[in-house]
Protein backbone atom coordinates (compact mmCIF):
# COMPACT_ATOMS: atom_id res chain seq x y z
CA UNK A 1 0.00 0.00 0.00
CA UNK A 2 1.13 3.84 -0.74
CA UNK A 3 1.75 5.81 2.23
CA UNK A 4 1.35 9.30 2.40
CA UNK A 5 4.44 11.55 3.47
CA UNK A 6 2.24 14.20 4.92
CA UNK A 7 5.49 15.93 5.89
CA UNK A 8 5.05 16.70 1.75
CA UNK A 9 1.68 17.78 0.59
CA UNK A 10 0.93 16.94 -3.01
CA UNK A 11 -1.60 16.56 -5.13
CA UNK A 12 -4.13 14.11 -4.53
CA UNK A 13 -7.44 13.36 -6.26
CA UNK A 14 -10.64 11.74 -4.65
CA UNK A 15 -12.93 9.89 -7.63
CA UNK A 16 -16.13 10.68 -5.09
CA UNK A 17 -14.94 13.75 -3.41
CA UNK A 18 -18.69 14.60 -2.54
CA UNK A 19 -19.35 11.34 -0.02
CA UNK A 20 -19.99 11.93 3.79
CA UNK A 21 -16.43 10.94 4.71
CA UNK A 22 -14.64 11.68 0.98
CA UNK A 23 -15.39 15.28 1.36
CA UNK A 24 -14.34 15.29 5.64
CA UNK A 25 -10.72 14.08 4.62
CA UNK A 26 -10.22 15.98 1.79
CA UNK A 27 -10.95 19.36 3.55
CA UNK A 28 -8.27 17.49 6.48
CA UNK A 29 -5.56 17.26 3.64
CA UNK A 30 -6.76 20.79 2.10
CA UNK A 31 -5.90 22.24 5.67
CA UNK A 32 -2.50 20.56 6.05
CA UNK A 33 -1.64 22.27 2.50
CA UNK A 34 -2.42 19.27 -0.01
CA UNK A 35 -3.99 20.48 -3.07
CA UNK A 36 -6.86 18.48 -3.75
CA UNK A 37 -9.47 18.52 -6.36
CA UNK A 38 -12.03 15.79 -6.97
CA UNK A 39 -14.80 14.56 -8.95
CA UNK A 40 -18.90 13.19 -8.59
CA UNK A 41 -21.66 12.79 -10.52
CA UNK A 42 -23.77 16.40 -9.15
CA UNK A 43 -22.65 19.09 -7.08
CA UNK A 44 -23.96 18.93 -3.44
CA UNK A 45 -23.51 21.48 -0.49
CA UNK A 46 -20.42 19.51 0.77
CA UNK A 47 -19.08 19.90 -2.75
CA UNK A 48 -20.13 23.56 -2.50
CA UNK A 49 -18.25 23.45 0.99
CA UNK A 50 -14.89 22.05 -0.32
CA UNK A 51 -14.75 24.56 -3.59
CA UNK A 52 -14.88 26.95 -1.43
CA UNK A 53 -12.12 25.73 1.17
CA UNK A 54 -10.10 25.29 -2.27
CA UNK A 55 -10.19 22.25 -3.95
CA UNK A 56 -11.69 22.02 -7.45
CA UNK A 57 -13.95 19.76 -8.63
CA UNK A 58 -15.41 18.69 -11.54
CA UNK A 59 -18.81 16.90 -12.67
CA UNK A 60 -19.72 14.49 -13.93
CA UNK A 61 -16.88 11.89 -13.04
CA UNK A 62 -14.92 11.43 -16.72
CA UNK A 63 -11.20 10.30 -17.42
CA UNK A 64 -10.99 13.88 -18.85
CA UNK A 65 -10.40 14.99 -15.14
CA UNK A 66 -7.59 12.61 -14.44
CA UNK A 67 -4.63 15.43 -15.40
CA UNK A 68 -1.06 14.69 -15.50
CA UNK A 69 -0.07 16.50 -12.59
CA UNK A 70 -1.86 14.36 -10.07
CA UNK A 71 0.30 12.65 -7.58
CA UNK A 72 -2.18 10.02 -5.35
CA UNK A 73 -6.11 8.99 -6.06
CA UNK A 74 -8.43 8.39 -3.28
CA UNK A 75 -11.44 6.19 -4.35
CA UNK A 76 -14.51 5.14 -2.39
CA UNK A 77 -16.09 1.57 -2.23
CA UNK A 78 -19.00 2.90 -4.54
CA UNK A 79 -16.14 3.48 -7.47
CA UNK A 80 -15.10 0.02 -9.06
CA UNK A 81 -12.50 -1.17 -12.16
CA UNK A 82 -14.60 0.10 -14.74
CA UNK A 83 -15.19 3.86 -13.71
CA UNK A 84 -13.76 5.89 -16.54
CA UNK A 85 -12.14 8.12 -13.70
CA UNK A 86 -10.52 4.84 -12.00
CA UNK A 87 -9.54 3.22 -15.47
CA UNK A 88 -7.82 6.19 -16.85
CA UNK A 89 -5.54 6.51 -13.29
CA UNK A 90 -4.83 3.06 -13.19
CA UNK A 91 -3.69 3.20 -17.27
CA UNK A 92 -1.49 6.27 -15.95
CA UNK A 93 -0.16 3.76 -12.99
CA UNK A 94 -0.81 6.84 -10.24
CA UNK A 95 -1.20 5.41 -6.77
CA UNK A 96 -4.30 4.54 -5.72
CA UNK A 97 -5.22 4.18 -2.32
CA UNK A 98 -9.56 3.27 -0.83
CA UNK A 99 -10.78 6.18 1.73
CA UNK A 100 -10.49 3.36 4.57
CA UNK A 101 -6.93 3.34 3.54
CA UNK A 102 -6.42 7.01 3.73
CA UNK A 103 -8.45 7.59 6.72
CA UNK A 104 -6.43 4.91 8.53
CA UNK A 105 -3.03 6.96 7.33
CA UNK A 106 -4.50 10.01 8.85
CA UNK A 107 -5.61 8.55 11.91
CA UNK A 108 -2.18 7.39 12.49
CA UNK A 109 -0.76 11.03 12.51
CA UNK A 110 -2.74 11.57 16.32
CA UNK A 111 -1.89 10.00 19.47
CA UNK A 112 -5.09 10.30 20.84
CA UNK A 113 -7.49 8.17 17.77
CA UNK A 114 -10.84 6.84 18.99
CA UNK A 115 -13.29 4.77 16.72
CA UNK A 116 -16.32 4.26 17.03
CA UNK A 117 -17.46 0.94 15.26
CA UNK A 118 -20.92 -1.48 15.45
CA UNK A 119 -24.08 -2.46 13.12
CA UNK A 120 -26.13 0.38 14.75
CA UNK A 121 -25.52 3.95 16.53
CA UNK A 122 -22.08 4.95 14.90
CA UNK A 123 -22.77 8.61 13.97
CA UNK A 124 -25.24 9.62 17.10
CA UNK A 125 -22.62 7.79 19.56
CA UNK A 126 -19.91 9.54 17.23
CA UNK A 127 -21.71 12.93 17.66
CA UNK A 128 -21.88 12.63 21.80
CA UNK A 129 -18.00 11.86 21.97
CA UNK A 130 -17.36 14.58 19.80
CA UNK A 131 -20.14 16.94 21.53
CA UNK A 132 -17.72 16.13 24.84
CA UNK A 133 -14.57 16.40 23.57
CA UNK A 134 -15.54 19.70 22.16
CA UNK A 135 -17.07 21.27 25.26
CA UNK A 136 -13.88 19.76 27.22
CA UNK A 137 -11.93 22.32 24.90
CA UNK A 138 -10.12 18.89 23.75
CA UNK A 139 -9.44 21.07 20.29
CA UNK A 140 -10.08 17.40 18.24
CA UNK A 141 -10.59 16.63 14.63
CA UNK A 142 -13.52 14.82 14.33
CA UNK A 143 -14.78 13.08 11.06
CA UNK A 144 -18.81 11.67 11.10
CA UNK A 145 -20.83 10.23 9.31
CA UNK A 146 -23.48 12.82 9.42
CA UNK A 147 -23.94 16.70 9.98
CA UNK A 148 -23.08 17.29 13.78
CA UNK A 149 -24.75 20.67 14.16
CA UNK A 150 -22.20 21.96 16.79
CA UNK A 151 -19.72 21.71 14.31
CA UNK A 152 -21.97 23.37 11.52
CA UNK A 153 -20.91 19.85 9.19
CA UNK A 154 -19.74 16.45 9.22
CA UNK A 155 -16.02 17.97 9.95
CA UNK A 156 -13.60 19.77 12.29
CA UNK A 157 -10.14 20.37 12.20
CA UNK A 158 -8.53 20.49 15.24
CA UNK A 159 -5.54 21.49 16.47
CA UNK A 160 -4.78 18.65 19.05
CA UNK A 161 -3.15 15.27 18.95
CA UNK A 162 -6.84 14.30 19.04
CA UNK A 163 -8.68 12.36 16.52
CA UNK A 164 -12.31 10.86 16.62
CA UNK A 165 -14.38 9.09 13.88
CA UNK A 166 -16.83 6.46 12.85
CA UNK A 167 -15.67 3.48 11.97
CA UNK A 168 -17.69 1.28 9.62
CA UNK A 169 -17.49 -2.60 8.88
CA UNK A 170 -18.47 -2.66 4.65
CA UNK A 171 -16.06 -3.92 2.91
CA UNK A 172 -13.66 -4.39 6.00
CA UNK A 173 -12.77 -0.88 5.87
CA UNK A 174 -12.08 -0.25 9.29
CA UNK A 175 -9.30 -2.78 9.40
CA UNK A 176 -7.11 0.08 8.41
CA UNK A 177 -7.66 1.71 11.28
CA UNK A 178 -5.45 1.18 14.46
CA UNK A 179 -7.04 3.33 17.61
CA UNK A 180 -5.62 3.63 20.61
CA UNK A 181 -9.46 4.37 22.11
CA UNK A 182 -12.34 1.86 20.25
CA UNK A 183 -16.03 1.54 20.60
CA UNK A 184 -18.14 -1.21 19.58
CA UNK A 185 -21.46 -0.53 20.06
CA UNK A 186 -23.40 -3.68 19.12
CA UNK A 187 -22.55 -6.91 16.23
CA UNK A 188 -25.53 -7.81 14.04
CA UNK A 189 -26.28 -9.21 10.22
CA UNK A 190 -26.21 -6.48 8.00
CA UNK A 191 -24.66 -5.63 4.70
CA UNK A 192 -25.00 -9.04 3.45
CA UNK A 193 -24.03 -8.57 -0.14
CA UNK A 194 -20.61 -8.66 1.27
CA UNK A 195 -20.57 -10.84 4.50
CA UNK A 196 -21.34 -14.68 4.14
CA UNK A 197 -23.06 -14.58 7.38
CA UNK A 198 -23.17 -13.51 11.02
CA UNK A 199 -19.95 -15.45 11.92
CA UNK A 200 -18.12 -13.64 9.09
CA UNK A 201 -18.93 -10.46 10.85
CA UNK A 202 -18.20 -11.58 14.10
CA UNK A 203 -14.61 -12.69 12.89
CA UNK A 204 -14.27 -9.05 10.83
CA UNK A 205 -15.05 -7.27 14.35
CA UNK A 206 -12.87 -9.71 16.05
CA UNK A 207 -9.88 -8.83 13.80
CA UNK A 208 -10.96 -4.98 14.54
CA UNK A 209 -10.80 -5.20 18.18
CA UNK A 210 -7.23 -6.64 18.23
CA UNK A 211 -6.34 -3.39 16.27
CA UNK A 212 -6.76 -1.63 19.45
CA UNK A 213 -3.49 -0.36 20.58
CA UNK A 214 -1.79 -2.13 23.25
CA UNK A 215 -2.06 0.83 25.89
CA UNK A 216 -4.94 1.88 24.85
CA UNK A 217 -9.07 1.06 25.70
CA UNK A 218 -11.70 -0.98 24.07
CA UNK A 219 -15.49 -0.42 25.20
CA UNK A 220 -17.97 -2.76 23.72
CA UNK A 221 -21.52 -3.66 24.75
CA UNK A 222 -21.44 -6.21 27.23
CA UNK A 223 -24.82 -7.52 25.62
CA UNK A 224 -23.13 -9.24 22.54
CA UNK A 225 -23.47 -12.71 22.73
CA UNK A 226 -20.43 -15.06 23.55
CA UNK A 227 -18.54 -11.76 23.93
CA UNK A 228 -15.38 -13.84 24.76
CA UNK A 229 -14.81 -14.42 21.51
CA UNK A 230 -14.30 -10.74 20.57
CA UNK A 231 -12.52 -10.24 23.81
CA UNK A 232 -10.27 -12.72 24.94
CA UNK A 233 -6.70 -12.09 25.14
CA UNK A 234 -6.72 -8.81 24.02
CA UNK A 235 -3.45 -6.58 25.37
CA UNK A 236 -5.95 -3.74 25.66
CA UNK A 237 -7.74 -2.51 28.70
CA UNK A 238 -11.45 -4.04 28.05
CA UNK A 239 -14.74 -2.12 29.63
CA UNK A 240 -17.99 -3.06 28.88
CA UNK A 241 -21.54 -0.95 28.71
CA UNK A 242 -25.43 -2.01 28.62
CA UNK A 243 -28.56 -2.17 29.83
CA UNK A 244 -27.36 -5.26 32.72
CA UNK A 245 -26.01 -4.17 35.61
CA UNK A 246 -23.00 -7.29 35.01
CA UNK A 247 -21.59 -4.67 32.66
CA UNK A 248 -19.41 -2.22 34.10
CA UNK A 249 -21.26 0.72 32.80
CA UNK A 250 -25.35 -0.20 33.09
CA UNK A 251 -28.17 2.77 33.96
CA UNK A 252 -30.47 2.77 36.88
CA UNK A 253 -33.13 5.33 37.62
CA UNK A 254 -34.39 5.68 34.17
CA UNK A 255 -37.00 8.35 33.82
CA UNK A 256 -38.82 10.01 30.86
CA UNK A 257 -39.77 13.50 30.99
CA UNK A 258 -42.60 15.36 29.80
CA UNK A 259 -40.10 17.81 27.79
CA UNK A 260 -39.02 14.64 25.76
CA UNK A 261 -35.85 14.63 27.87
CA UNK A 262 -34.88 11.02 29.27
CA UNK A 263 -32.79 11.02 32.51
CA UNK A 264 -30.88 8.35 33.91
CA UNK A 265 -27.90 7.62 36.89
CA UNK A 266 -25.27 6.03 34.95
CA UNK A 267 -23.33 3.16 37.19
CA UNK A 268 -19.77 2.38 36.82
CA UNK A 269 -18.75 -1.02 38.34
CA UNK A 270 -21.83 -0.63 40.80
CA UNK A 271 -21.01 3.26 41.32
CA UNK A 272 -23.55 6.05 40.97
CA UNK A 273 -22.19 8.72 39.15
CA UNK A 274 -23.50 12.10 38.44
CA UNK A 275 -27.40 12.13 36.86
CA UNK A 276 -27.56 12.32 32.90
CA UNK A 277 -29.99 14.38 31.01
CA UNK A 278 -30.40 13.36 26.97
CA UNK A 279 -32.79 15.16 24.62
CA UNK A 280 -32.29 12.41 22.20
CA UNK A 281 -35.33 9.87 23.20
CA UNK A 282 -34.94 6.10 23.10
CA UNK A 283 -33.27 3.20 25.44
CA UNK A 284 -30.60 3.33 22.33
CA UNK A 285 -29.33 6.19 23.19
CA UNK A 286 -28.99 5.73 26.84
CA UNK A 287 -26.77 2.95 25.60
CA UNK A 288 -24.71 5.23 23.15
CA UNK A 289 -24.38 7.65 25.42
CA UNK A 290 -23.07 4.92 28.15
CA UNK A 291 -20.40 4.13 25.71
CA UNK A 292 -19.70 7.90 25.13
CA UNK A 293 -19.52 8.05 29.20
CA UNK A 294 -17.42 4.90 28.88
CA UNK A 295 -14.86 6.10 26.48
CA UNK A 296 -14.51 9.75 27.63
CA UNK A 297 -13.91 8.54 31.14
CA UNK A 298 -11.16 6.37 29.90
CA UNK A 299 -9.50 9.53 28.17
CA UNK A 300 -9.49 11.42 31.56
CA UNK A 301 -12.70 13.61 31.12
CA UNK A 302 -14.53 14.27 34.03
CA UNK A 303 -18.24 13.60 34.48
CA UNK A 304 -19.11 17.19 35.18
CA UNK A 305 -18.01 18.20 31.76
CA UNK A 306 -19.81 14.75 30.04
CA UNK A 307 -22.98 15.54 31.48
CA UNK A 308 -23.35 19.33 30.72
CA UNK A 309 -21.88 18.19 27.26
CA UNK A 310 -24.25 15.49 26.93
CA UNK A 311 -27.24 17.41 27.96
CA UNK A 312 -26.88 20.02 25.63
CA UNK A 313 -26.29 17.45 22.88
CA UNK A 314 -29.30 17.60 20.22
CA UNK A 315 -28.27 14.72 17.80
CA UNK A 316 -27.07 14.56 14.45
CA UNK A 317 -29.23 15.47 10.88
CA UNK A 318 -31.20 12.45 10.16
CA UNK A 319 -30.81 10.71 13.34
CA UNK A 320 -34.88 11.01 14.44
CA UNK A 321 -34.49 14.55 13.93
CA UNK A 322 -37.15 16.62 14.41
CA UNK A 323 -38.30 18.23 11.03
CA UNK A 324 -41.42 20.55 11.62
CA UNK A 325 -44.85 20.58 12.08
CA UNK A 326 -47.87 19.74 9.68
CA UNK A 327 -51.70 20.65 9.97
CA UNK A 328 -50.67 19.59 13.65
CA UNK A 329 -48.55 16.60 12.89
CA UNK A 330 -45.30 16.76 14.48
CA UNK A 331 -42.69 15.57 11.43
CA UNK A 332 -39.18 13.47 12.05
CA UNK A 333 -37.02 12.13 10.17
CA UNK A 334 -35.05 8.95 10.78
CA UNK A 335 -32.04 7.18 9.08
CA UNK A 336 -32.99 3.62 10.42
CA UNK A 337 -32.21 1.40 7.74
CA UNK A 338 -32.22 -2.46 9.80
CA UNK A 339 -34.82 -3.77 11.45
CA UNK A 340 -33.09 -3.48 14.87
CA UNK A 341 -32.72 0.29 14.03
CA UNK A 342 -36.31 0.44 13.06
CA UNK A 343 -37.46 -0.66 16.20
CA UNK A 344 -35.33 1.50 18.13
CA UNK A 345 -36.67 4.57 16.25
CA UNK A 346 -40.02 3.12 17.14
CA UNK A 347 -39.93 2.33 20.95
CA UNK A 348 -38.32 5.85 20.95
CA UNK A 349 -41.18 7.61 19.35
CA UNK A 350 -43.67 5.94 21.56
CA UNK A 351 -41.94 7.70 24.88
CA UNK A 352 -43.44 11.06 22.92
CA UNK A 353 -46.80 12.53 23.11
CA UNK A 354 -48.93 10.86 20.14
CA UNK A 355 -52.42 9.58 18.78
CA UNK A 356 -51.34 7.85 16.00
CA UNK A 357 -47.75 7.02 14.43
CA UNK A 358 -47.50 7.11 10.99
CA UNK A 359 -43.99 5.36 9.24
CA UNK A 360 -43.40 6.14 5.73
CA UNK A 361 -40.02 3.75 5.01
CA UNK A 362 -38.26 3.57 1.98
CA UNK A 363 -35.80 0.16 2.14
CA UNK A 364 -31.94 0.51 0.95
CA UNK A 365 -31.04 -1.96 -1.18
CA UNK A 366 -32.40 -5.13 -2.49
CA UNK A 367 -30.15 -7.43 -0.40
CA UNK A 368 -30.91 -6.04 2.31
CA UNK A 369 -34.46 -6.02 1.97
CA UNK A 370 -34.17 -9.61 0.75
CA UNK A 371 -32.40 -10.53 4.23
CA UNK A 372 -34.96 -8.81 6.49
CA UNK A 373 -37.85 -8.97 4.46
CA UNK A 374 -39.26 -10.52 7.64
CA UNK A 375 -38.19 -8.61 9.77
CA UNK A 376 -39.55 -5.46 8.38
CA UNK A 377 -42.56 -6.38 8.36
CA UNK A 378 -42.44 -7.31 11.86
CA UNK A 379 -41.26 -4.32 13.67
CA UNK A 380 -42.88 -1.20 10.94
CA UNK A 381 -46.15 -3.18 12.11
CA UNK A 382 -45.57 -1.65 15.25
CA UNK A 383 -46.88 1.35 13.74
CA UNK A 384 -50.17 2.56 13.30
CA UNK A 385 -50.37 3.09 9.75
CA UNK A 386 -47.18 2.26 7.10
CA UNK A 387 -46.59 3.91 4.26
CA UNK A 388 -43.96 2.39 1.82
CA UNK A 389 -41.99 3.86 -0.94
CA UNK A 390 -39.76 1.68 -3.55
CA UNK A 391 -36.78 0.32 -2.99
CA UNK A 392 -33.61 2.61 -2.64
CA UNK A 393 -30.88 0.49 -4.87
CA UNK A 394 -28.23 2.67 -4.00
CA UNK A 395 -25.00 0.83 -5.49
CA UNK A 396 -27.14 -2.41 -6.66
CA UNK A 397 -29.12 -3.31 -9.54
CA UNK A 398 -32.95 -4.77 -9.49
CA UNK A 399 -31.65 -8.20 -10.16
CA UNK A 400 -33.24 -10.05 -6.69
CA UNK A 401 -36.47 -10.51 -7.60
CA UNK A 402 -37.53 -8.44 -4.22
CA UNK A 403 -39.33 -5.02 -3.31
CA UNK A 404 -41.42 -3.09 -1.04
CA UNK A 405 -44.24 -4.41 -1.85
CA UNK A 406 -43.28 -7.92 -0.61
CA UNK A 407 -43.17 -5.99 2.74
CA UNK A 408 -46.80 -4.69 2.20
CA UNK A 409 -47.82 -8.24 1.74
CA UNK A 410 -46.33 -9.70 4.64
CA UNK A 411 -47.77 -6.62 6.64
CA UNK A 412 -50.96 -7.08 5.63
CA UNK A 413 -50.97 -10.91 6.66
CA UNK A 414 -49.73 -9.84 10.02
CA UNK A 415 -52.74 -6.96 10.35
CA UNK A 416 -55.57 -9.87 8.95
CA UNK A 417 -54.25 -12.25 11.48
CA UNK A 418 -53.97 -10.06 14.21
CA UNK A 419 -50.37 -10.55 14.73
CA UNK A 420 -48.86 -10.82 18.31
CA UNK A 421 -47.30 -7.30 18.46
CA UNK A 422 -48.99 -5.98 15.35
CA UNK A 423 -50.42 -2.39 15.87
CA UNK A 424 -50.25 -1.57 12.17
CA UNK A 425 -54.36 -0.82 11.02
CA UNK A 426 -53.43 -0.10 7.49
CA UNK A 427 -50.44 -0.44 4.99
CA UNK A 428 -49.35 0.99 1.52
CA UNK A 429 -47.44 1.17 -1.05
CA UNK A 430 -46.61 3.91 -2.86
CA UNK A 431 -44.50 3.95 -6.29
CA UNK A 432 -43.25 7.66 -6.10
CA UNK A 433 -42.92 10.30 -3.66
CA UNK A 434 -45.74 12.52 -4.95
CA UNK A 435 -48.16 9.45 -4.43
CA UNK A 436 -46.74 9.12 -0.81
CA UNK A 437 -46.91 12.51 -0.43
CA UNK A 438 -50.53 13.14 -1.25
CA UNK A 439 -51.52 10.46 1.03
CA UNK A 440 -49.74 11.45 4.06
CA UNK A 441 -51.30 15.26 3.82
CA UNK A 442 -54.79 13.58 3.20
CA UNK A 443 -54.86 11.26 6.62
CA UNK A 444 -52.43 13.60 8.67
CA UNK A 445 -54.13 15.42 11.99
CA UNK A 446 -53.51 17.50 14.75
CA UNK A 447 -51.48 14.81 17.54
CA UNK A 448 -50.63 12.40 15.03
CA UNK A 449 -46.19 11.83 14.92
CA UNK A 450 -45.22 11.36 11.23
CA UNK A 451 -41.76 9.80 10.94
CA UNK A 452 -40.04 9.21 7.55
CA UNK A 453 -37.59 6.16 7.53
CA UNK A 454 -34.53 5.07 5.52
CA UNK A 455 -30.82 5.28 4.91
CA UNK A 456 -32.03 7.29 0.80
CA UNK A 457 -34.15 10.36 0.06
CA UNK A 458 -37.39 9.61 1.65
CA UNK A 459 -35.87 12.62 3.74
CA UNK A 460 -37.60 14.43 1.23
CA UNK A 461 -40.95 13.24 1.39
CA UNK A 462 -41.55 15.43 4.36
CA UNK A 463 -39.34 18.36 3.65
CA UNK A 464 -41.61 18.33 0.78
CA UNK A 465 -45.01 18.49 2.69
CA UNK A 466 -43.35 20.88 4.82
CA UNK A 467 -42.56 23.22 2.35
CA UNK A 468 -46.27 23.85 1.69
Amino acid sequence: MYEIDFTKPCHIHFIGIGGISMSGLAEILIDRGFTVTGSDNTPSPLTEHLAEAGAKIAFPQSADNVTDDIDIVVYTAAIHPDNPEYAACAKKGLPMLTRAQLLGQIMSHYERSVAVAGTHGKTTTTGMVGQILLDSAQKPTISIGGILPSIGGNICVGDSDLFLTEACEYTNSYHDFYPKYNVILNIEEDHMDFFKDLADIRASFRRFAENTADDGVLVINGGIEKLGEIVDGLPCEVVTFGMEDSCDYYPADIRHHDDGSTTFVPMAEGKALDEVRLYVPGQHNITNALAAIAICRAMGIGMERIVRALASFRGTERRFEYKGEYHGAKIYDDYAHHPTEIAASLAAARTLPHKRLIVTFQPHTYTRTKAFLKEFAEVLSEADIVALCAVYAAREQDIYGVGSQDIKRLIDERIASGAEGCRAKECHYFATFDEAENFLKKISSTGDLLITMGAGDVVKVGEHILAE
